[in-house]
């Protein structure tokens, strides 16, 4: 719901922007963009530009001249001294100079230099919600000599667009101003002990014309009235190229060229950010899908220095009244036609709209908009439904229980039975189907939540659309593993085959998207273009149906059952399998799919949690996809099997060695493999030949852990 908040306050303020004002005029923006790079240096330049931009916009005399950028010692020499030798020029005209830094959890190695830039002392609050880390990138030696500097740390909601900027920050055990703090700090000439923060309330800035009152919330952050944009339509703050600043600049006050037109920058706040394509400091803003980010500094600003803040309706008001006119609307429909409570109901939900969207435009006040309005609607349409809803209710409930878990033909024929399945606790016979991927976290370190997100739901579509084409039933997702039970909500005969079959078909389809992912070169890490995920089996009685709290539940499965084909999955590490099953599985899939489907007996395991043994079996393939090599390894195998139980630990490794020889899936062939059956039982073997087990040992193997 807060997500919808925000889309439909994005909404309100694209809309707001056609009846704005223009913005302050006190503020511009410099932007090192691809035309500069083109035409004058690329990014990042020699610092020495940098300084002779400064020096020179100091003859224009703005005020503030803000780098949103980090111009840290990772580059040390390169024209380090020249920029801060054109900020000791500009700060002897009366220019101030604010540059950027960021809070880090590493330490950075480097001289302790003394600078104009201070700590904020004045705290009411508990600075640990602030927003910071340990230590913090600070700007070159040189830099932060002679200018001072603020935080650009900007956390971005879980939509990706940032709303809310710090605008005090912790480092350690102190309290850093951000940019924009930083910023208005010098354009008032406040110093820093001047300057007091009441966390949940406000930042009090002492100035000629008064204090200015800047609200936080607890931890600090102010959230942006986002007005102005690039769009090319409608105002925005003036902004200049880079190269043509400094080019004009230099022509003018260097070269003498009088009659060269500039920029009247005197009194301005000047922020200077950059847009270079591939390394460019942009993205999602609530007006824009891509812009330059240095924007949200700039609004930040232009809100602060005129006052427009952004405001929220009292919230228990507004639900208060929409509840009294929801209730009206039902006392209207049982003395007068439905069609009047539909036109009254229509009044209300128009009027409040026009409210909702012309206060946002006319006095920047937020007006929760879409929970109102759906509590107000929901209630007048189970008034107006009740009699559709009543005859509908049974094919409804089976839909929107149902059709996000199971195939669209499965929920029809639910539909077309005449009667729900039995909810709340039912057992059955199914076979439970649990996946995994391997080495998951190995390659979620190496990608941005974006890309992961973007590869999950590629891997979990294909998955899913696999199980519910073979008649299985979606149970549920736990990060990137899948669970899928095969026999329930509907009875289905066939359910281990349909299980098998749907196995099969996930590892021939991840083959797929592994060839596809490679196509598409170092676009994917080497552990994604080789991943491989590993399934687990299991046939017998469950408990199915709703299980949950009063208030919310899920249909899931659960019982002894479930959890050993969960342990199939685990396990099928240790025997070099992908697909793993136990031998209830391979018996009733032999009952309805024949030999279609080819199963490799991988012996007797103990799982942990259990004392019996079970048997177990890797789902190699269908007969008509297993290839001939692959008939012949299985033999090999199972003649070595056979010598293992035997004691026969010569004759079982050879027949294990020549089973190896022909896997299907061997190390250093196909990709993401590390091991096969033939190999672990080489190693079994191996040991047995230097331990012998006891006299009593019939070949269970325990599995120590799950």
């Amino acid at each position: 719901m807060r997500q919808i908040a925000w889309r439909t306050l994005d909404w309100r303020t694209e809309l707001r922007a056609y009846f704005q004002p223009p913005p302050d005029s006190r503020i511009g923006i410099i932007l090192f963009e691809d035309g500069t790079e083109m035409n004058l240096v690329a990014w990042p330049p020699d610092r020495a530009f940098h300084g002779m931009l400064v020096e020179l916009m100091a003859q224009t005399r703005p005020a503030v001249v803000t780098w949103d950028v980090i111009l840290d010692a990772s580059r040390e020499g390169e024209g380090d001294d020249a920029m801060a030798a054109g900020i000791t020029a500009a700060r002897q005209l009366g220019m101030r100079v604010v540059t950027g830094s960021v809070t880090d959890v590493e330490p950075v190695e480097g001289p302790a230099v003394a600078g104009p830039t201070r700590p904020l002392t004045d705290i009411e609050g508990d600075i640990m919600q602030l927003h910071g880390n340990e230590h913090a990138i600070l700007p070159f030696p040189q830099l932060r000599a002679v200018s001072t500097y603020g935080f650009v740390d900007a956390p971005r909601g879980r939509d990706g667009i940032i709303r809310e900027l710090p605008l005090v920050v912790r480092v350690g055990g102190e309290v850093y101003p951000s940019l924009v703090l930083q910023t208005l700090m010098a354009y008032w000439r406040v110093p820093a002990e001047a300057v007091r923060v009441r966390l949940g309330e406000a930042i009090i800035l002492p100035t000629a014309d008064g204090e200015v009152r800047v609200p936080i919330n607890d931890s600090g952050q102010y959230f942006i009235n986002y007005r102005y944009d690039h769009d090319d339509v409608r105002p925005d703050f003036p902004t200049y190229s880079y190269a043509d600043v400094l080019l004009r600049l230099n022509r003018r006050f260097v070269e003498g060229e009088r009659d060269v037109p500039i920029p009247d920058f005197a009194g301005q706040i000047l922020l200077i950010g950059q847009t270079v394509t591939g390394k460019a400091d942009a993205g999602p803003t609530p007006r824009n899908a891509y812009s330059p980010l240095v924007l949200l500094h700039a609004n930040a600003l232009a809100n602060i220095l005129t006052g427009d803040y952004a405001r929220r309706a009292p919230e228990g008001w507004i639900w208060s009244v929409m509840i009294l006119l929801g209730y009206f609307c039902v006392w209207l429909a049982q003395r007068r036609p439905i069609r009047l409570l539909a036109l009254a109901s229509l009044l209300i939900v128009t009027a409040y709209t026009a409210l909702v969207v012309w206060g946002w435009i006319a006095w920047s006040l937020w007006f929760p908009w879409v929970g109102p309005l759906l509590g107000f609607v929901a209630l007048q349409l189970v008034v107006i439904g009740r009699r559709v809803w009543q005859e509908q209710k049974a094919k409804q409930q089976i839909q929107g229980m149902f059709g996000s878990y199971v195939s669209p033909q499965l929920v029809e024929r639910m539909v077309n039975a005449g009667e729900p399945p039995r909810l709340g606790g039912q057992e059955v016979a199914l076979t439970a189907y649990f996946s995994d991927i391997q080495g998951y976290s190995t390659f979620s370190e190496k990608l941005t939540p974006v890309r992961l997100v973007e590869l999950l739901n590629e891997y979990l579509t294909v998955c899913t659309d696999i199980v519910q084409a073979e008649g299985g039933t979606l149970d549920k997702y736990i990060g990137d593993a899948v669970v899928a039970m095969f026999g329930a909500p509907l009875a289905q005969e066939d359910h281990a085959h349909r299980a098998c079959v749907a196995a099969l078909r996930v590892q021939h389809e991840l083959g797929a998207l592994r060839a596809r992912w490679t196509a598409q070169g170092e676009a994917w890490p080497l552990t994604v273009r080789q991943m491989r995920t590993r399934i687990g089996l299991n046939t017998g009685r469950a408990i199915v149906g709703n299980m949950g709290s009063r208030t919310r539940f899920n249909y899931t499965m659960t019982g002894d059952e479930v959890n050993l084909a969960a342990r199939m999955e685990s396990g099928a590490k240790h025997w070099g399998a992908y697909t793993l099953c136990t031998e209830a599985t391979r018996a009733a899939c032999g009952q309805h799919g024949g030999d279609r489907v080819v199963f490799r007996p991988l012996g007797r395991i103990v799982v942990k949690g259990r004392s019996q043994s079970v048997p177990i079996h890797e789902v190699v393939g269908l007969r008509e996809h297993t290839a001939d090599s692959t008939h012949e390894a299985l033999a090999h195998f199972a003649e070595g099997l056979e010598r293992y139980y035997q004691r026969d630990w010569a004759g079982a490794l050879a027949c294990f060695q020549r089973s190896e020889a022909l896997e299907p899936l061997r190390p250093g062939e196909a990709p993401g493999v590390t091991n096969n059956p033939s190999l672990v039982f080489q190693d079994l073997v191996r040991q047995a030949m230097a331990h012998p087990p006891p006299a009593d040992w019939d070949g269970t193997y325990v599995m120590l852990d799950k």
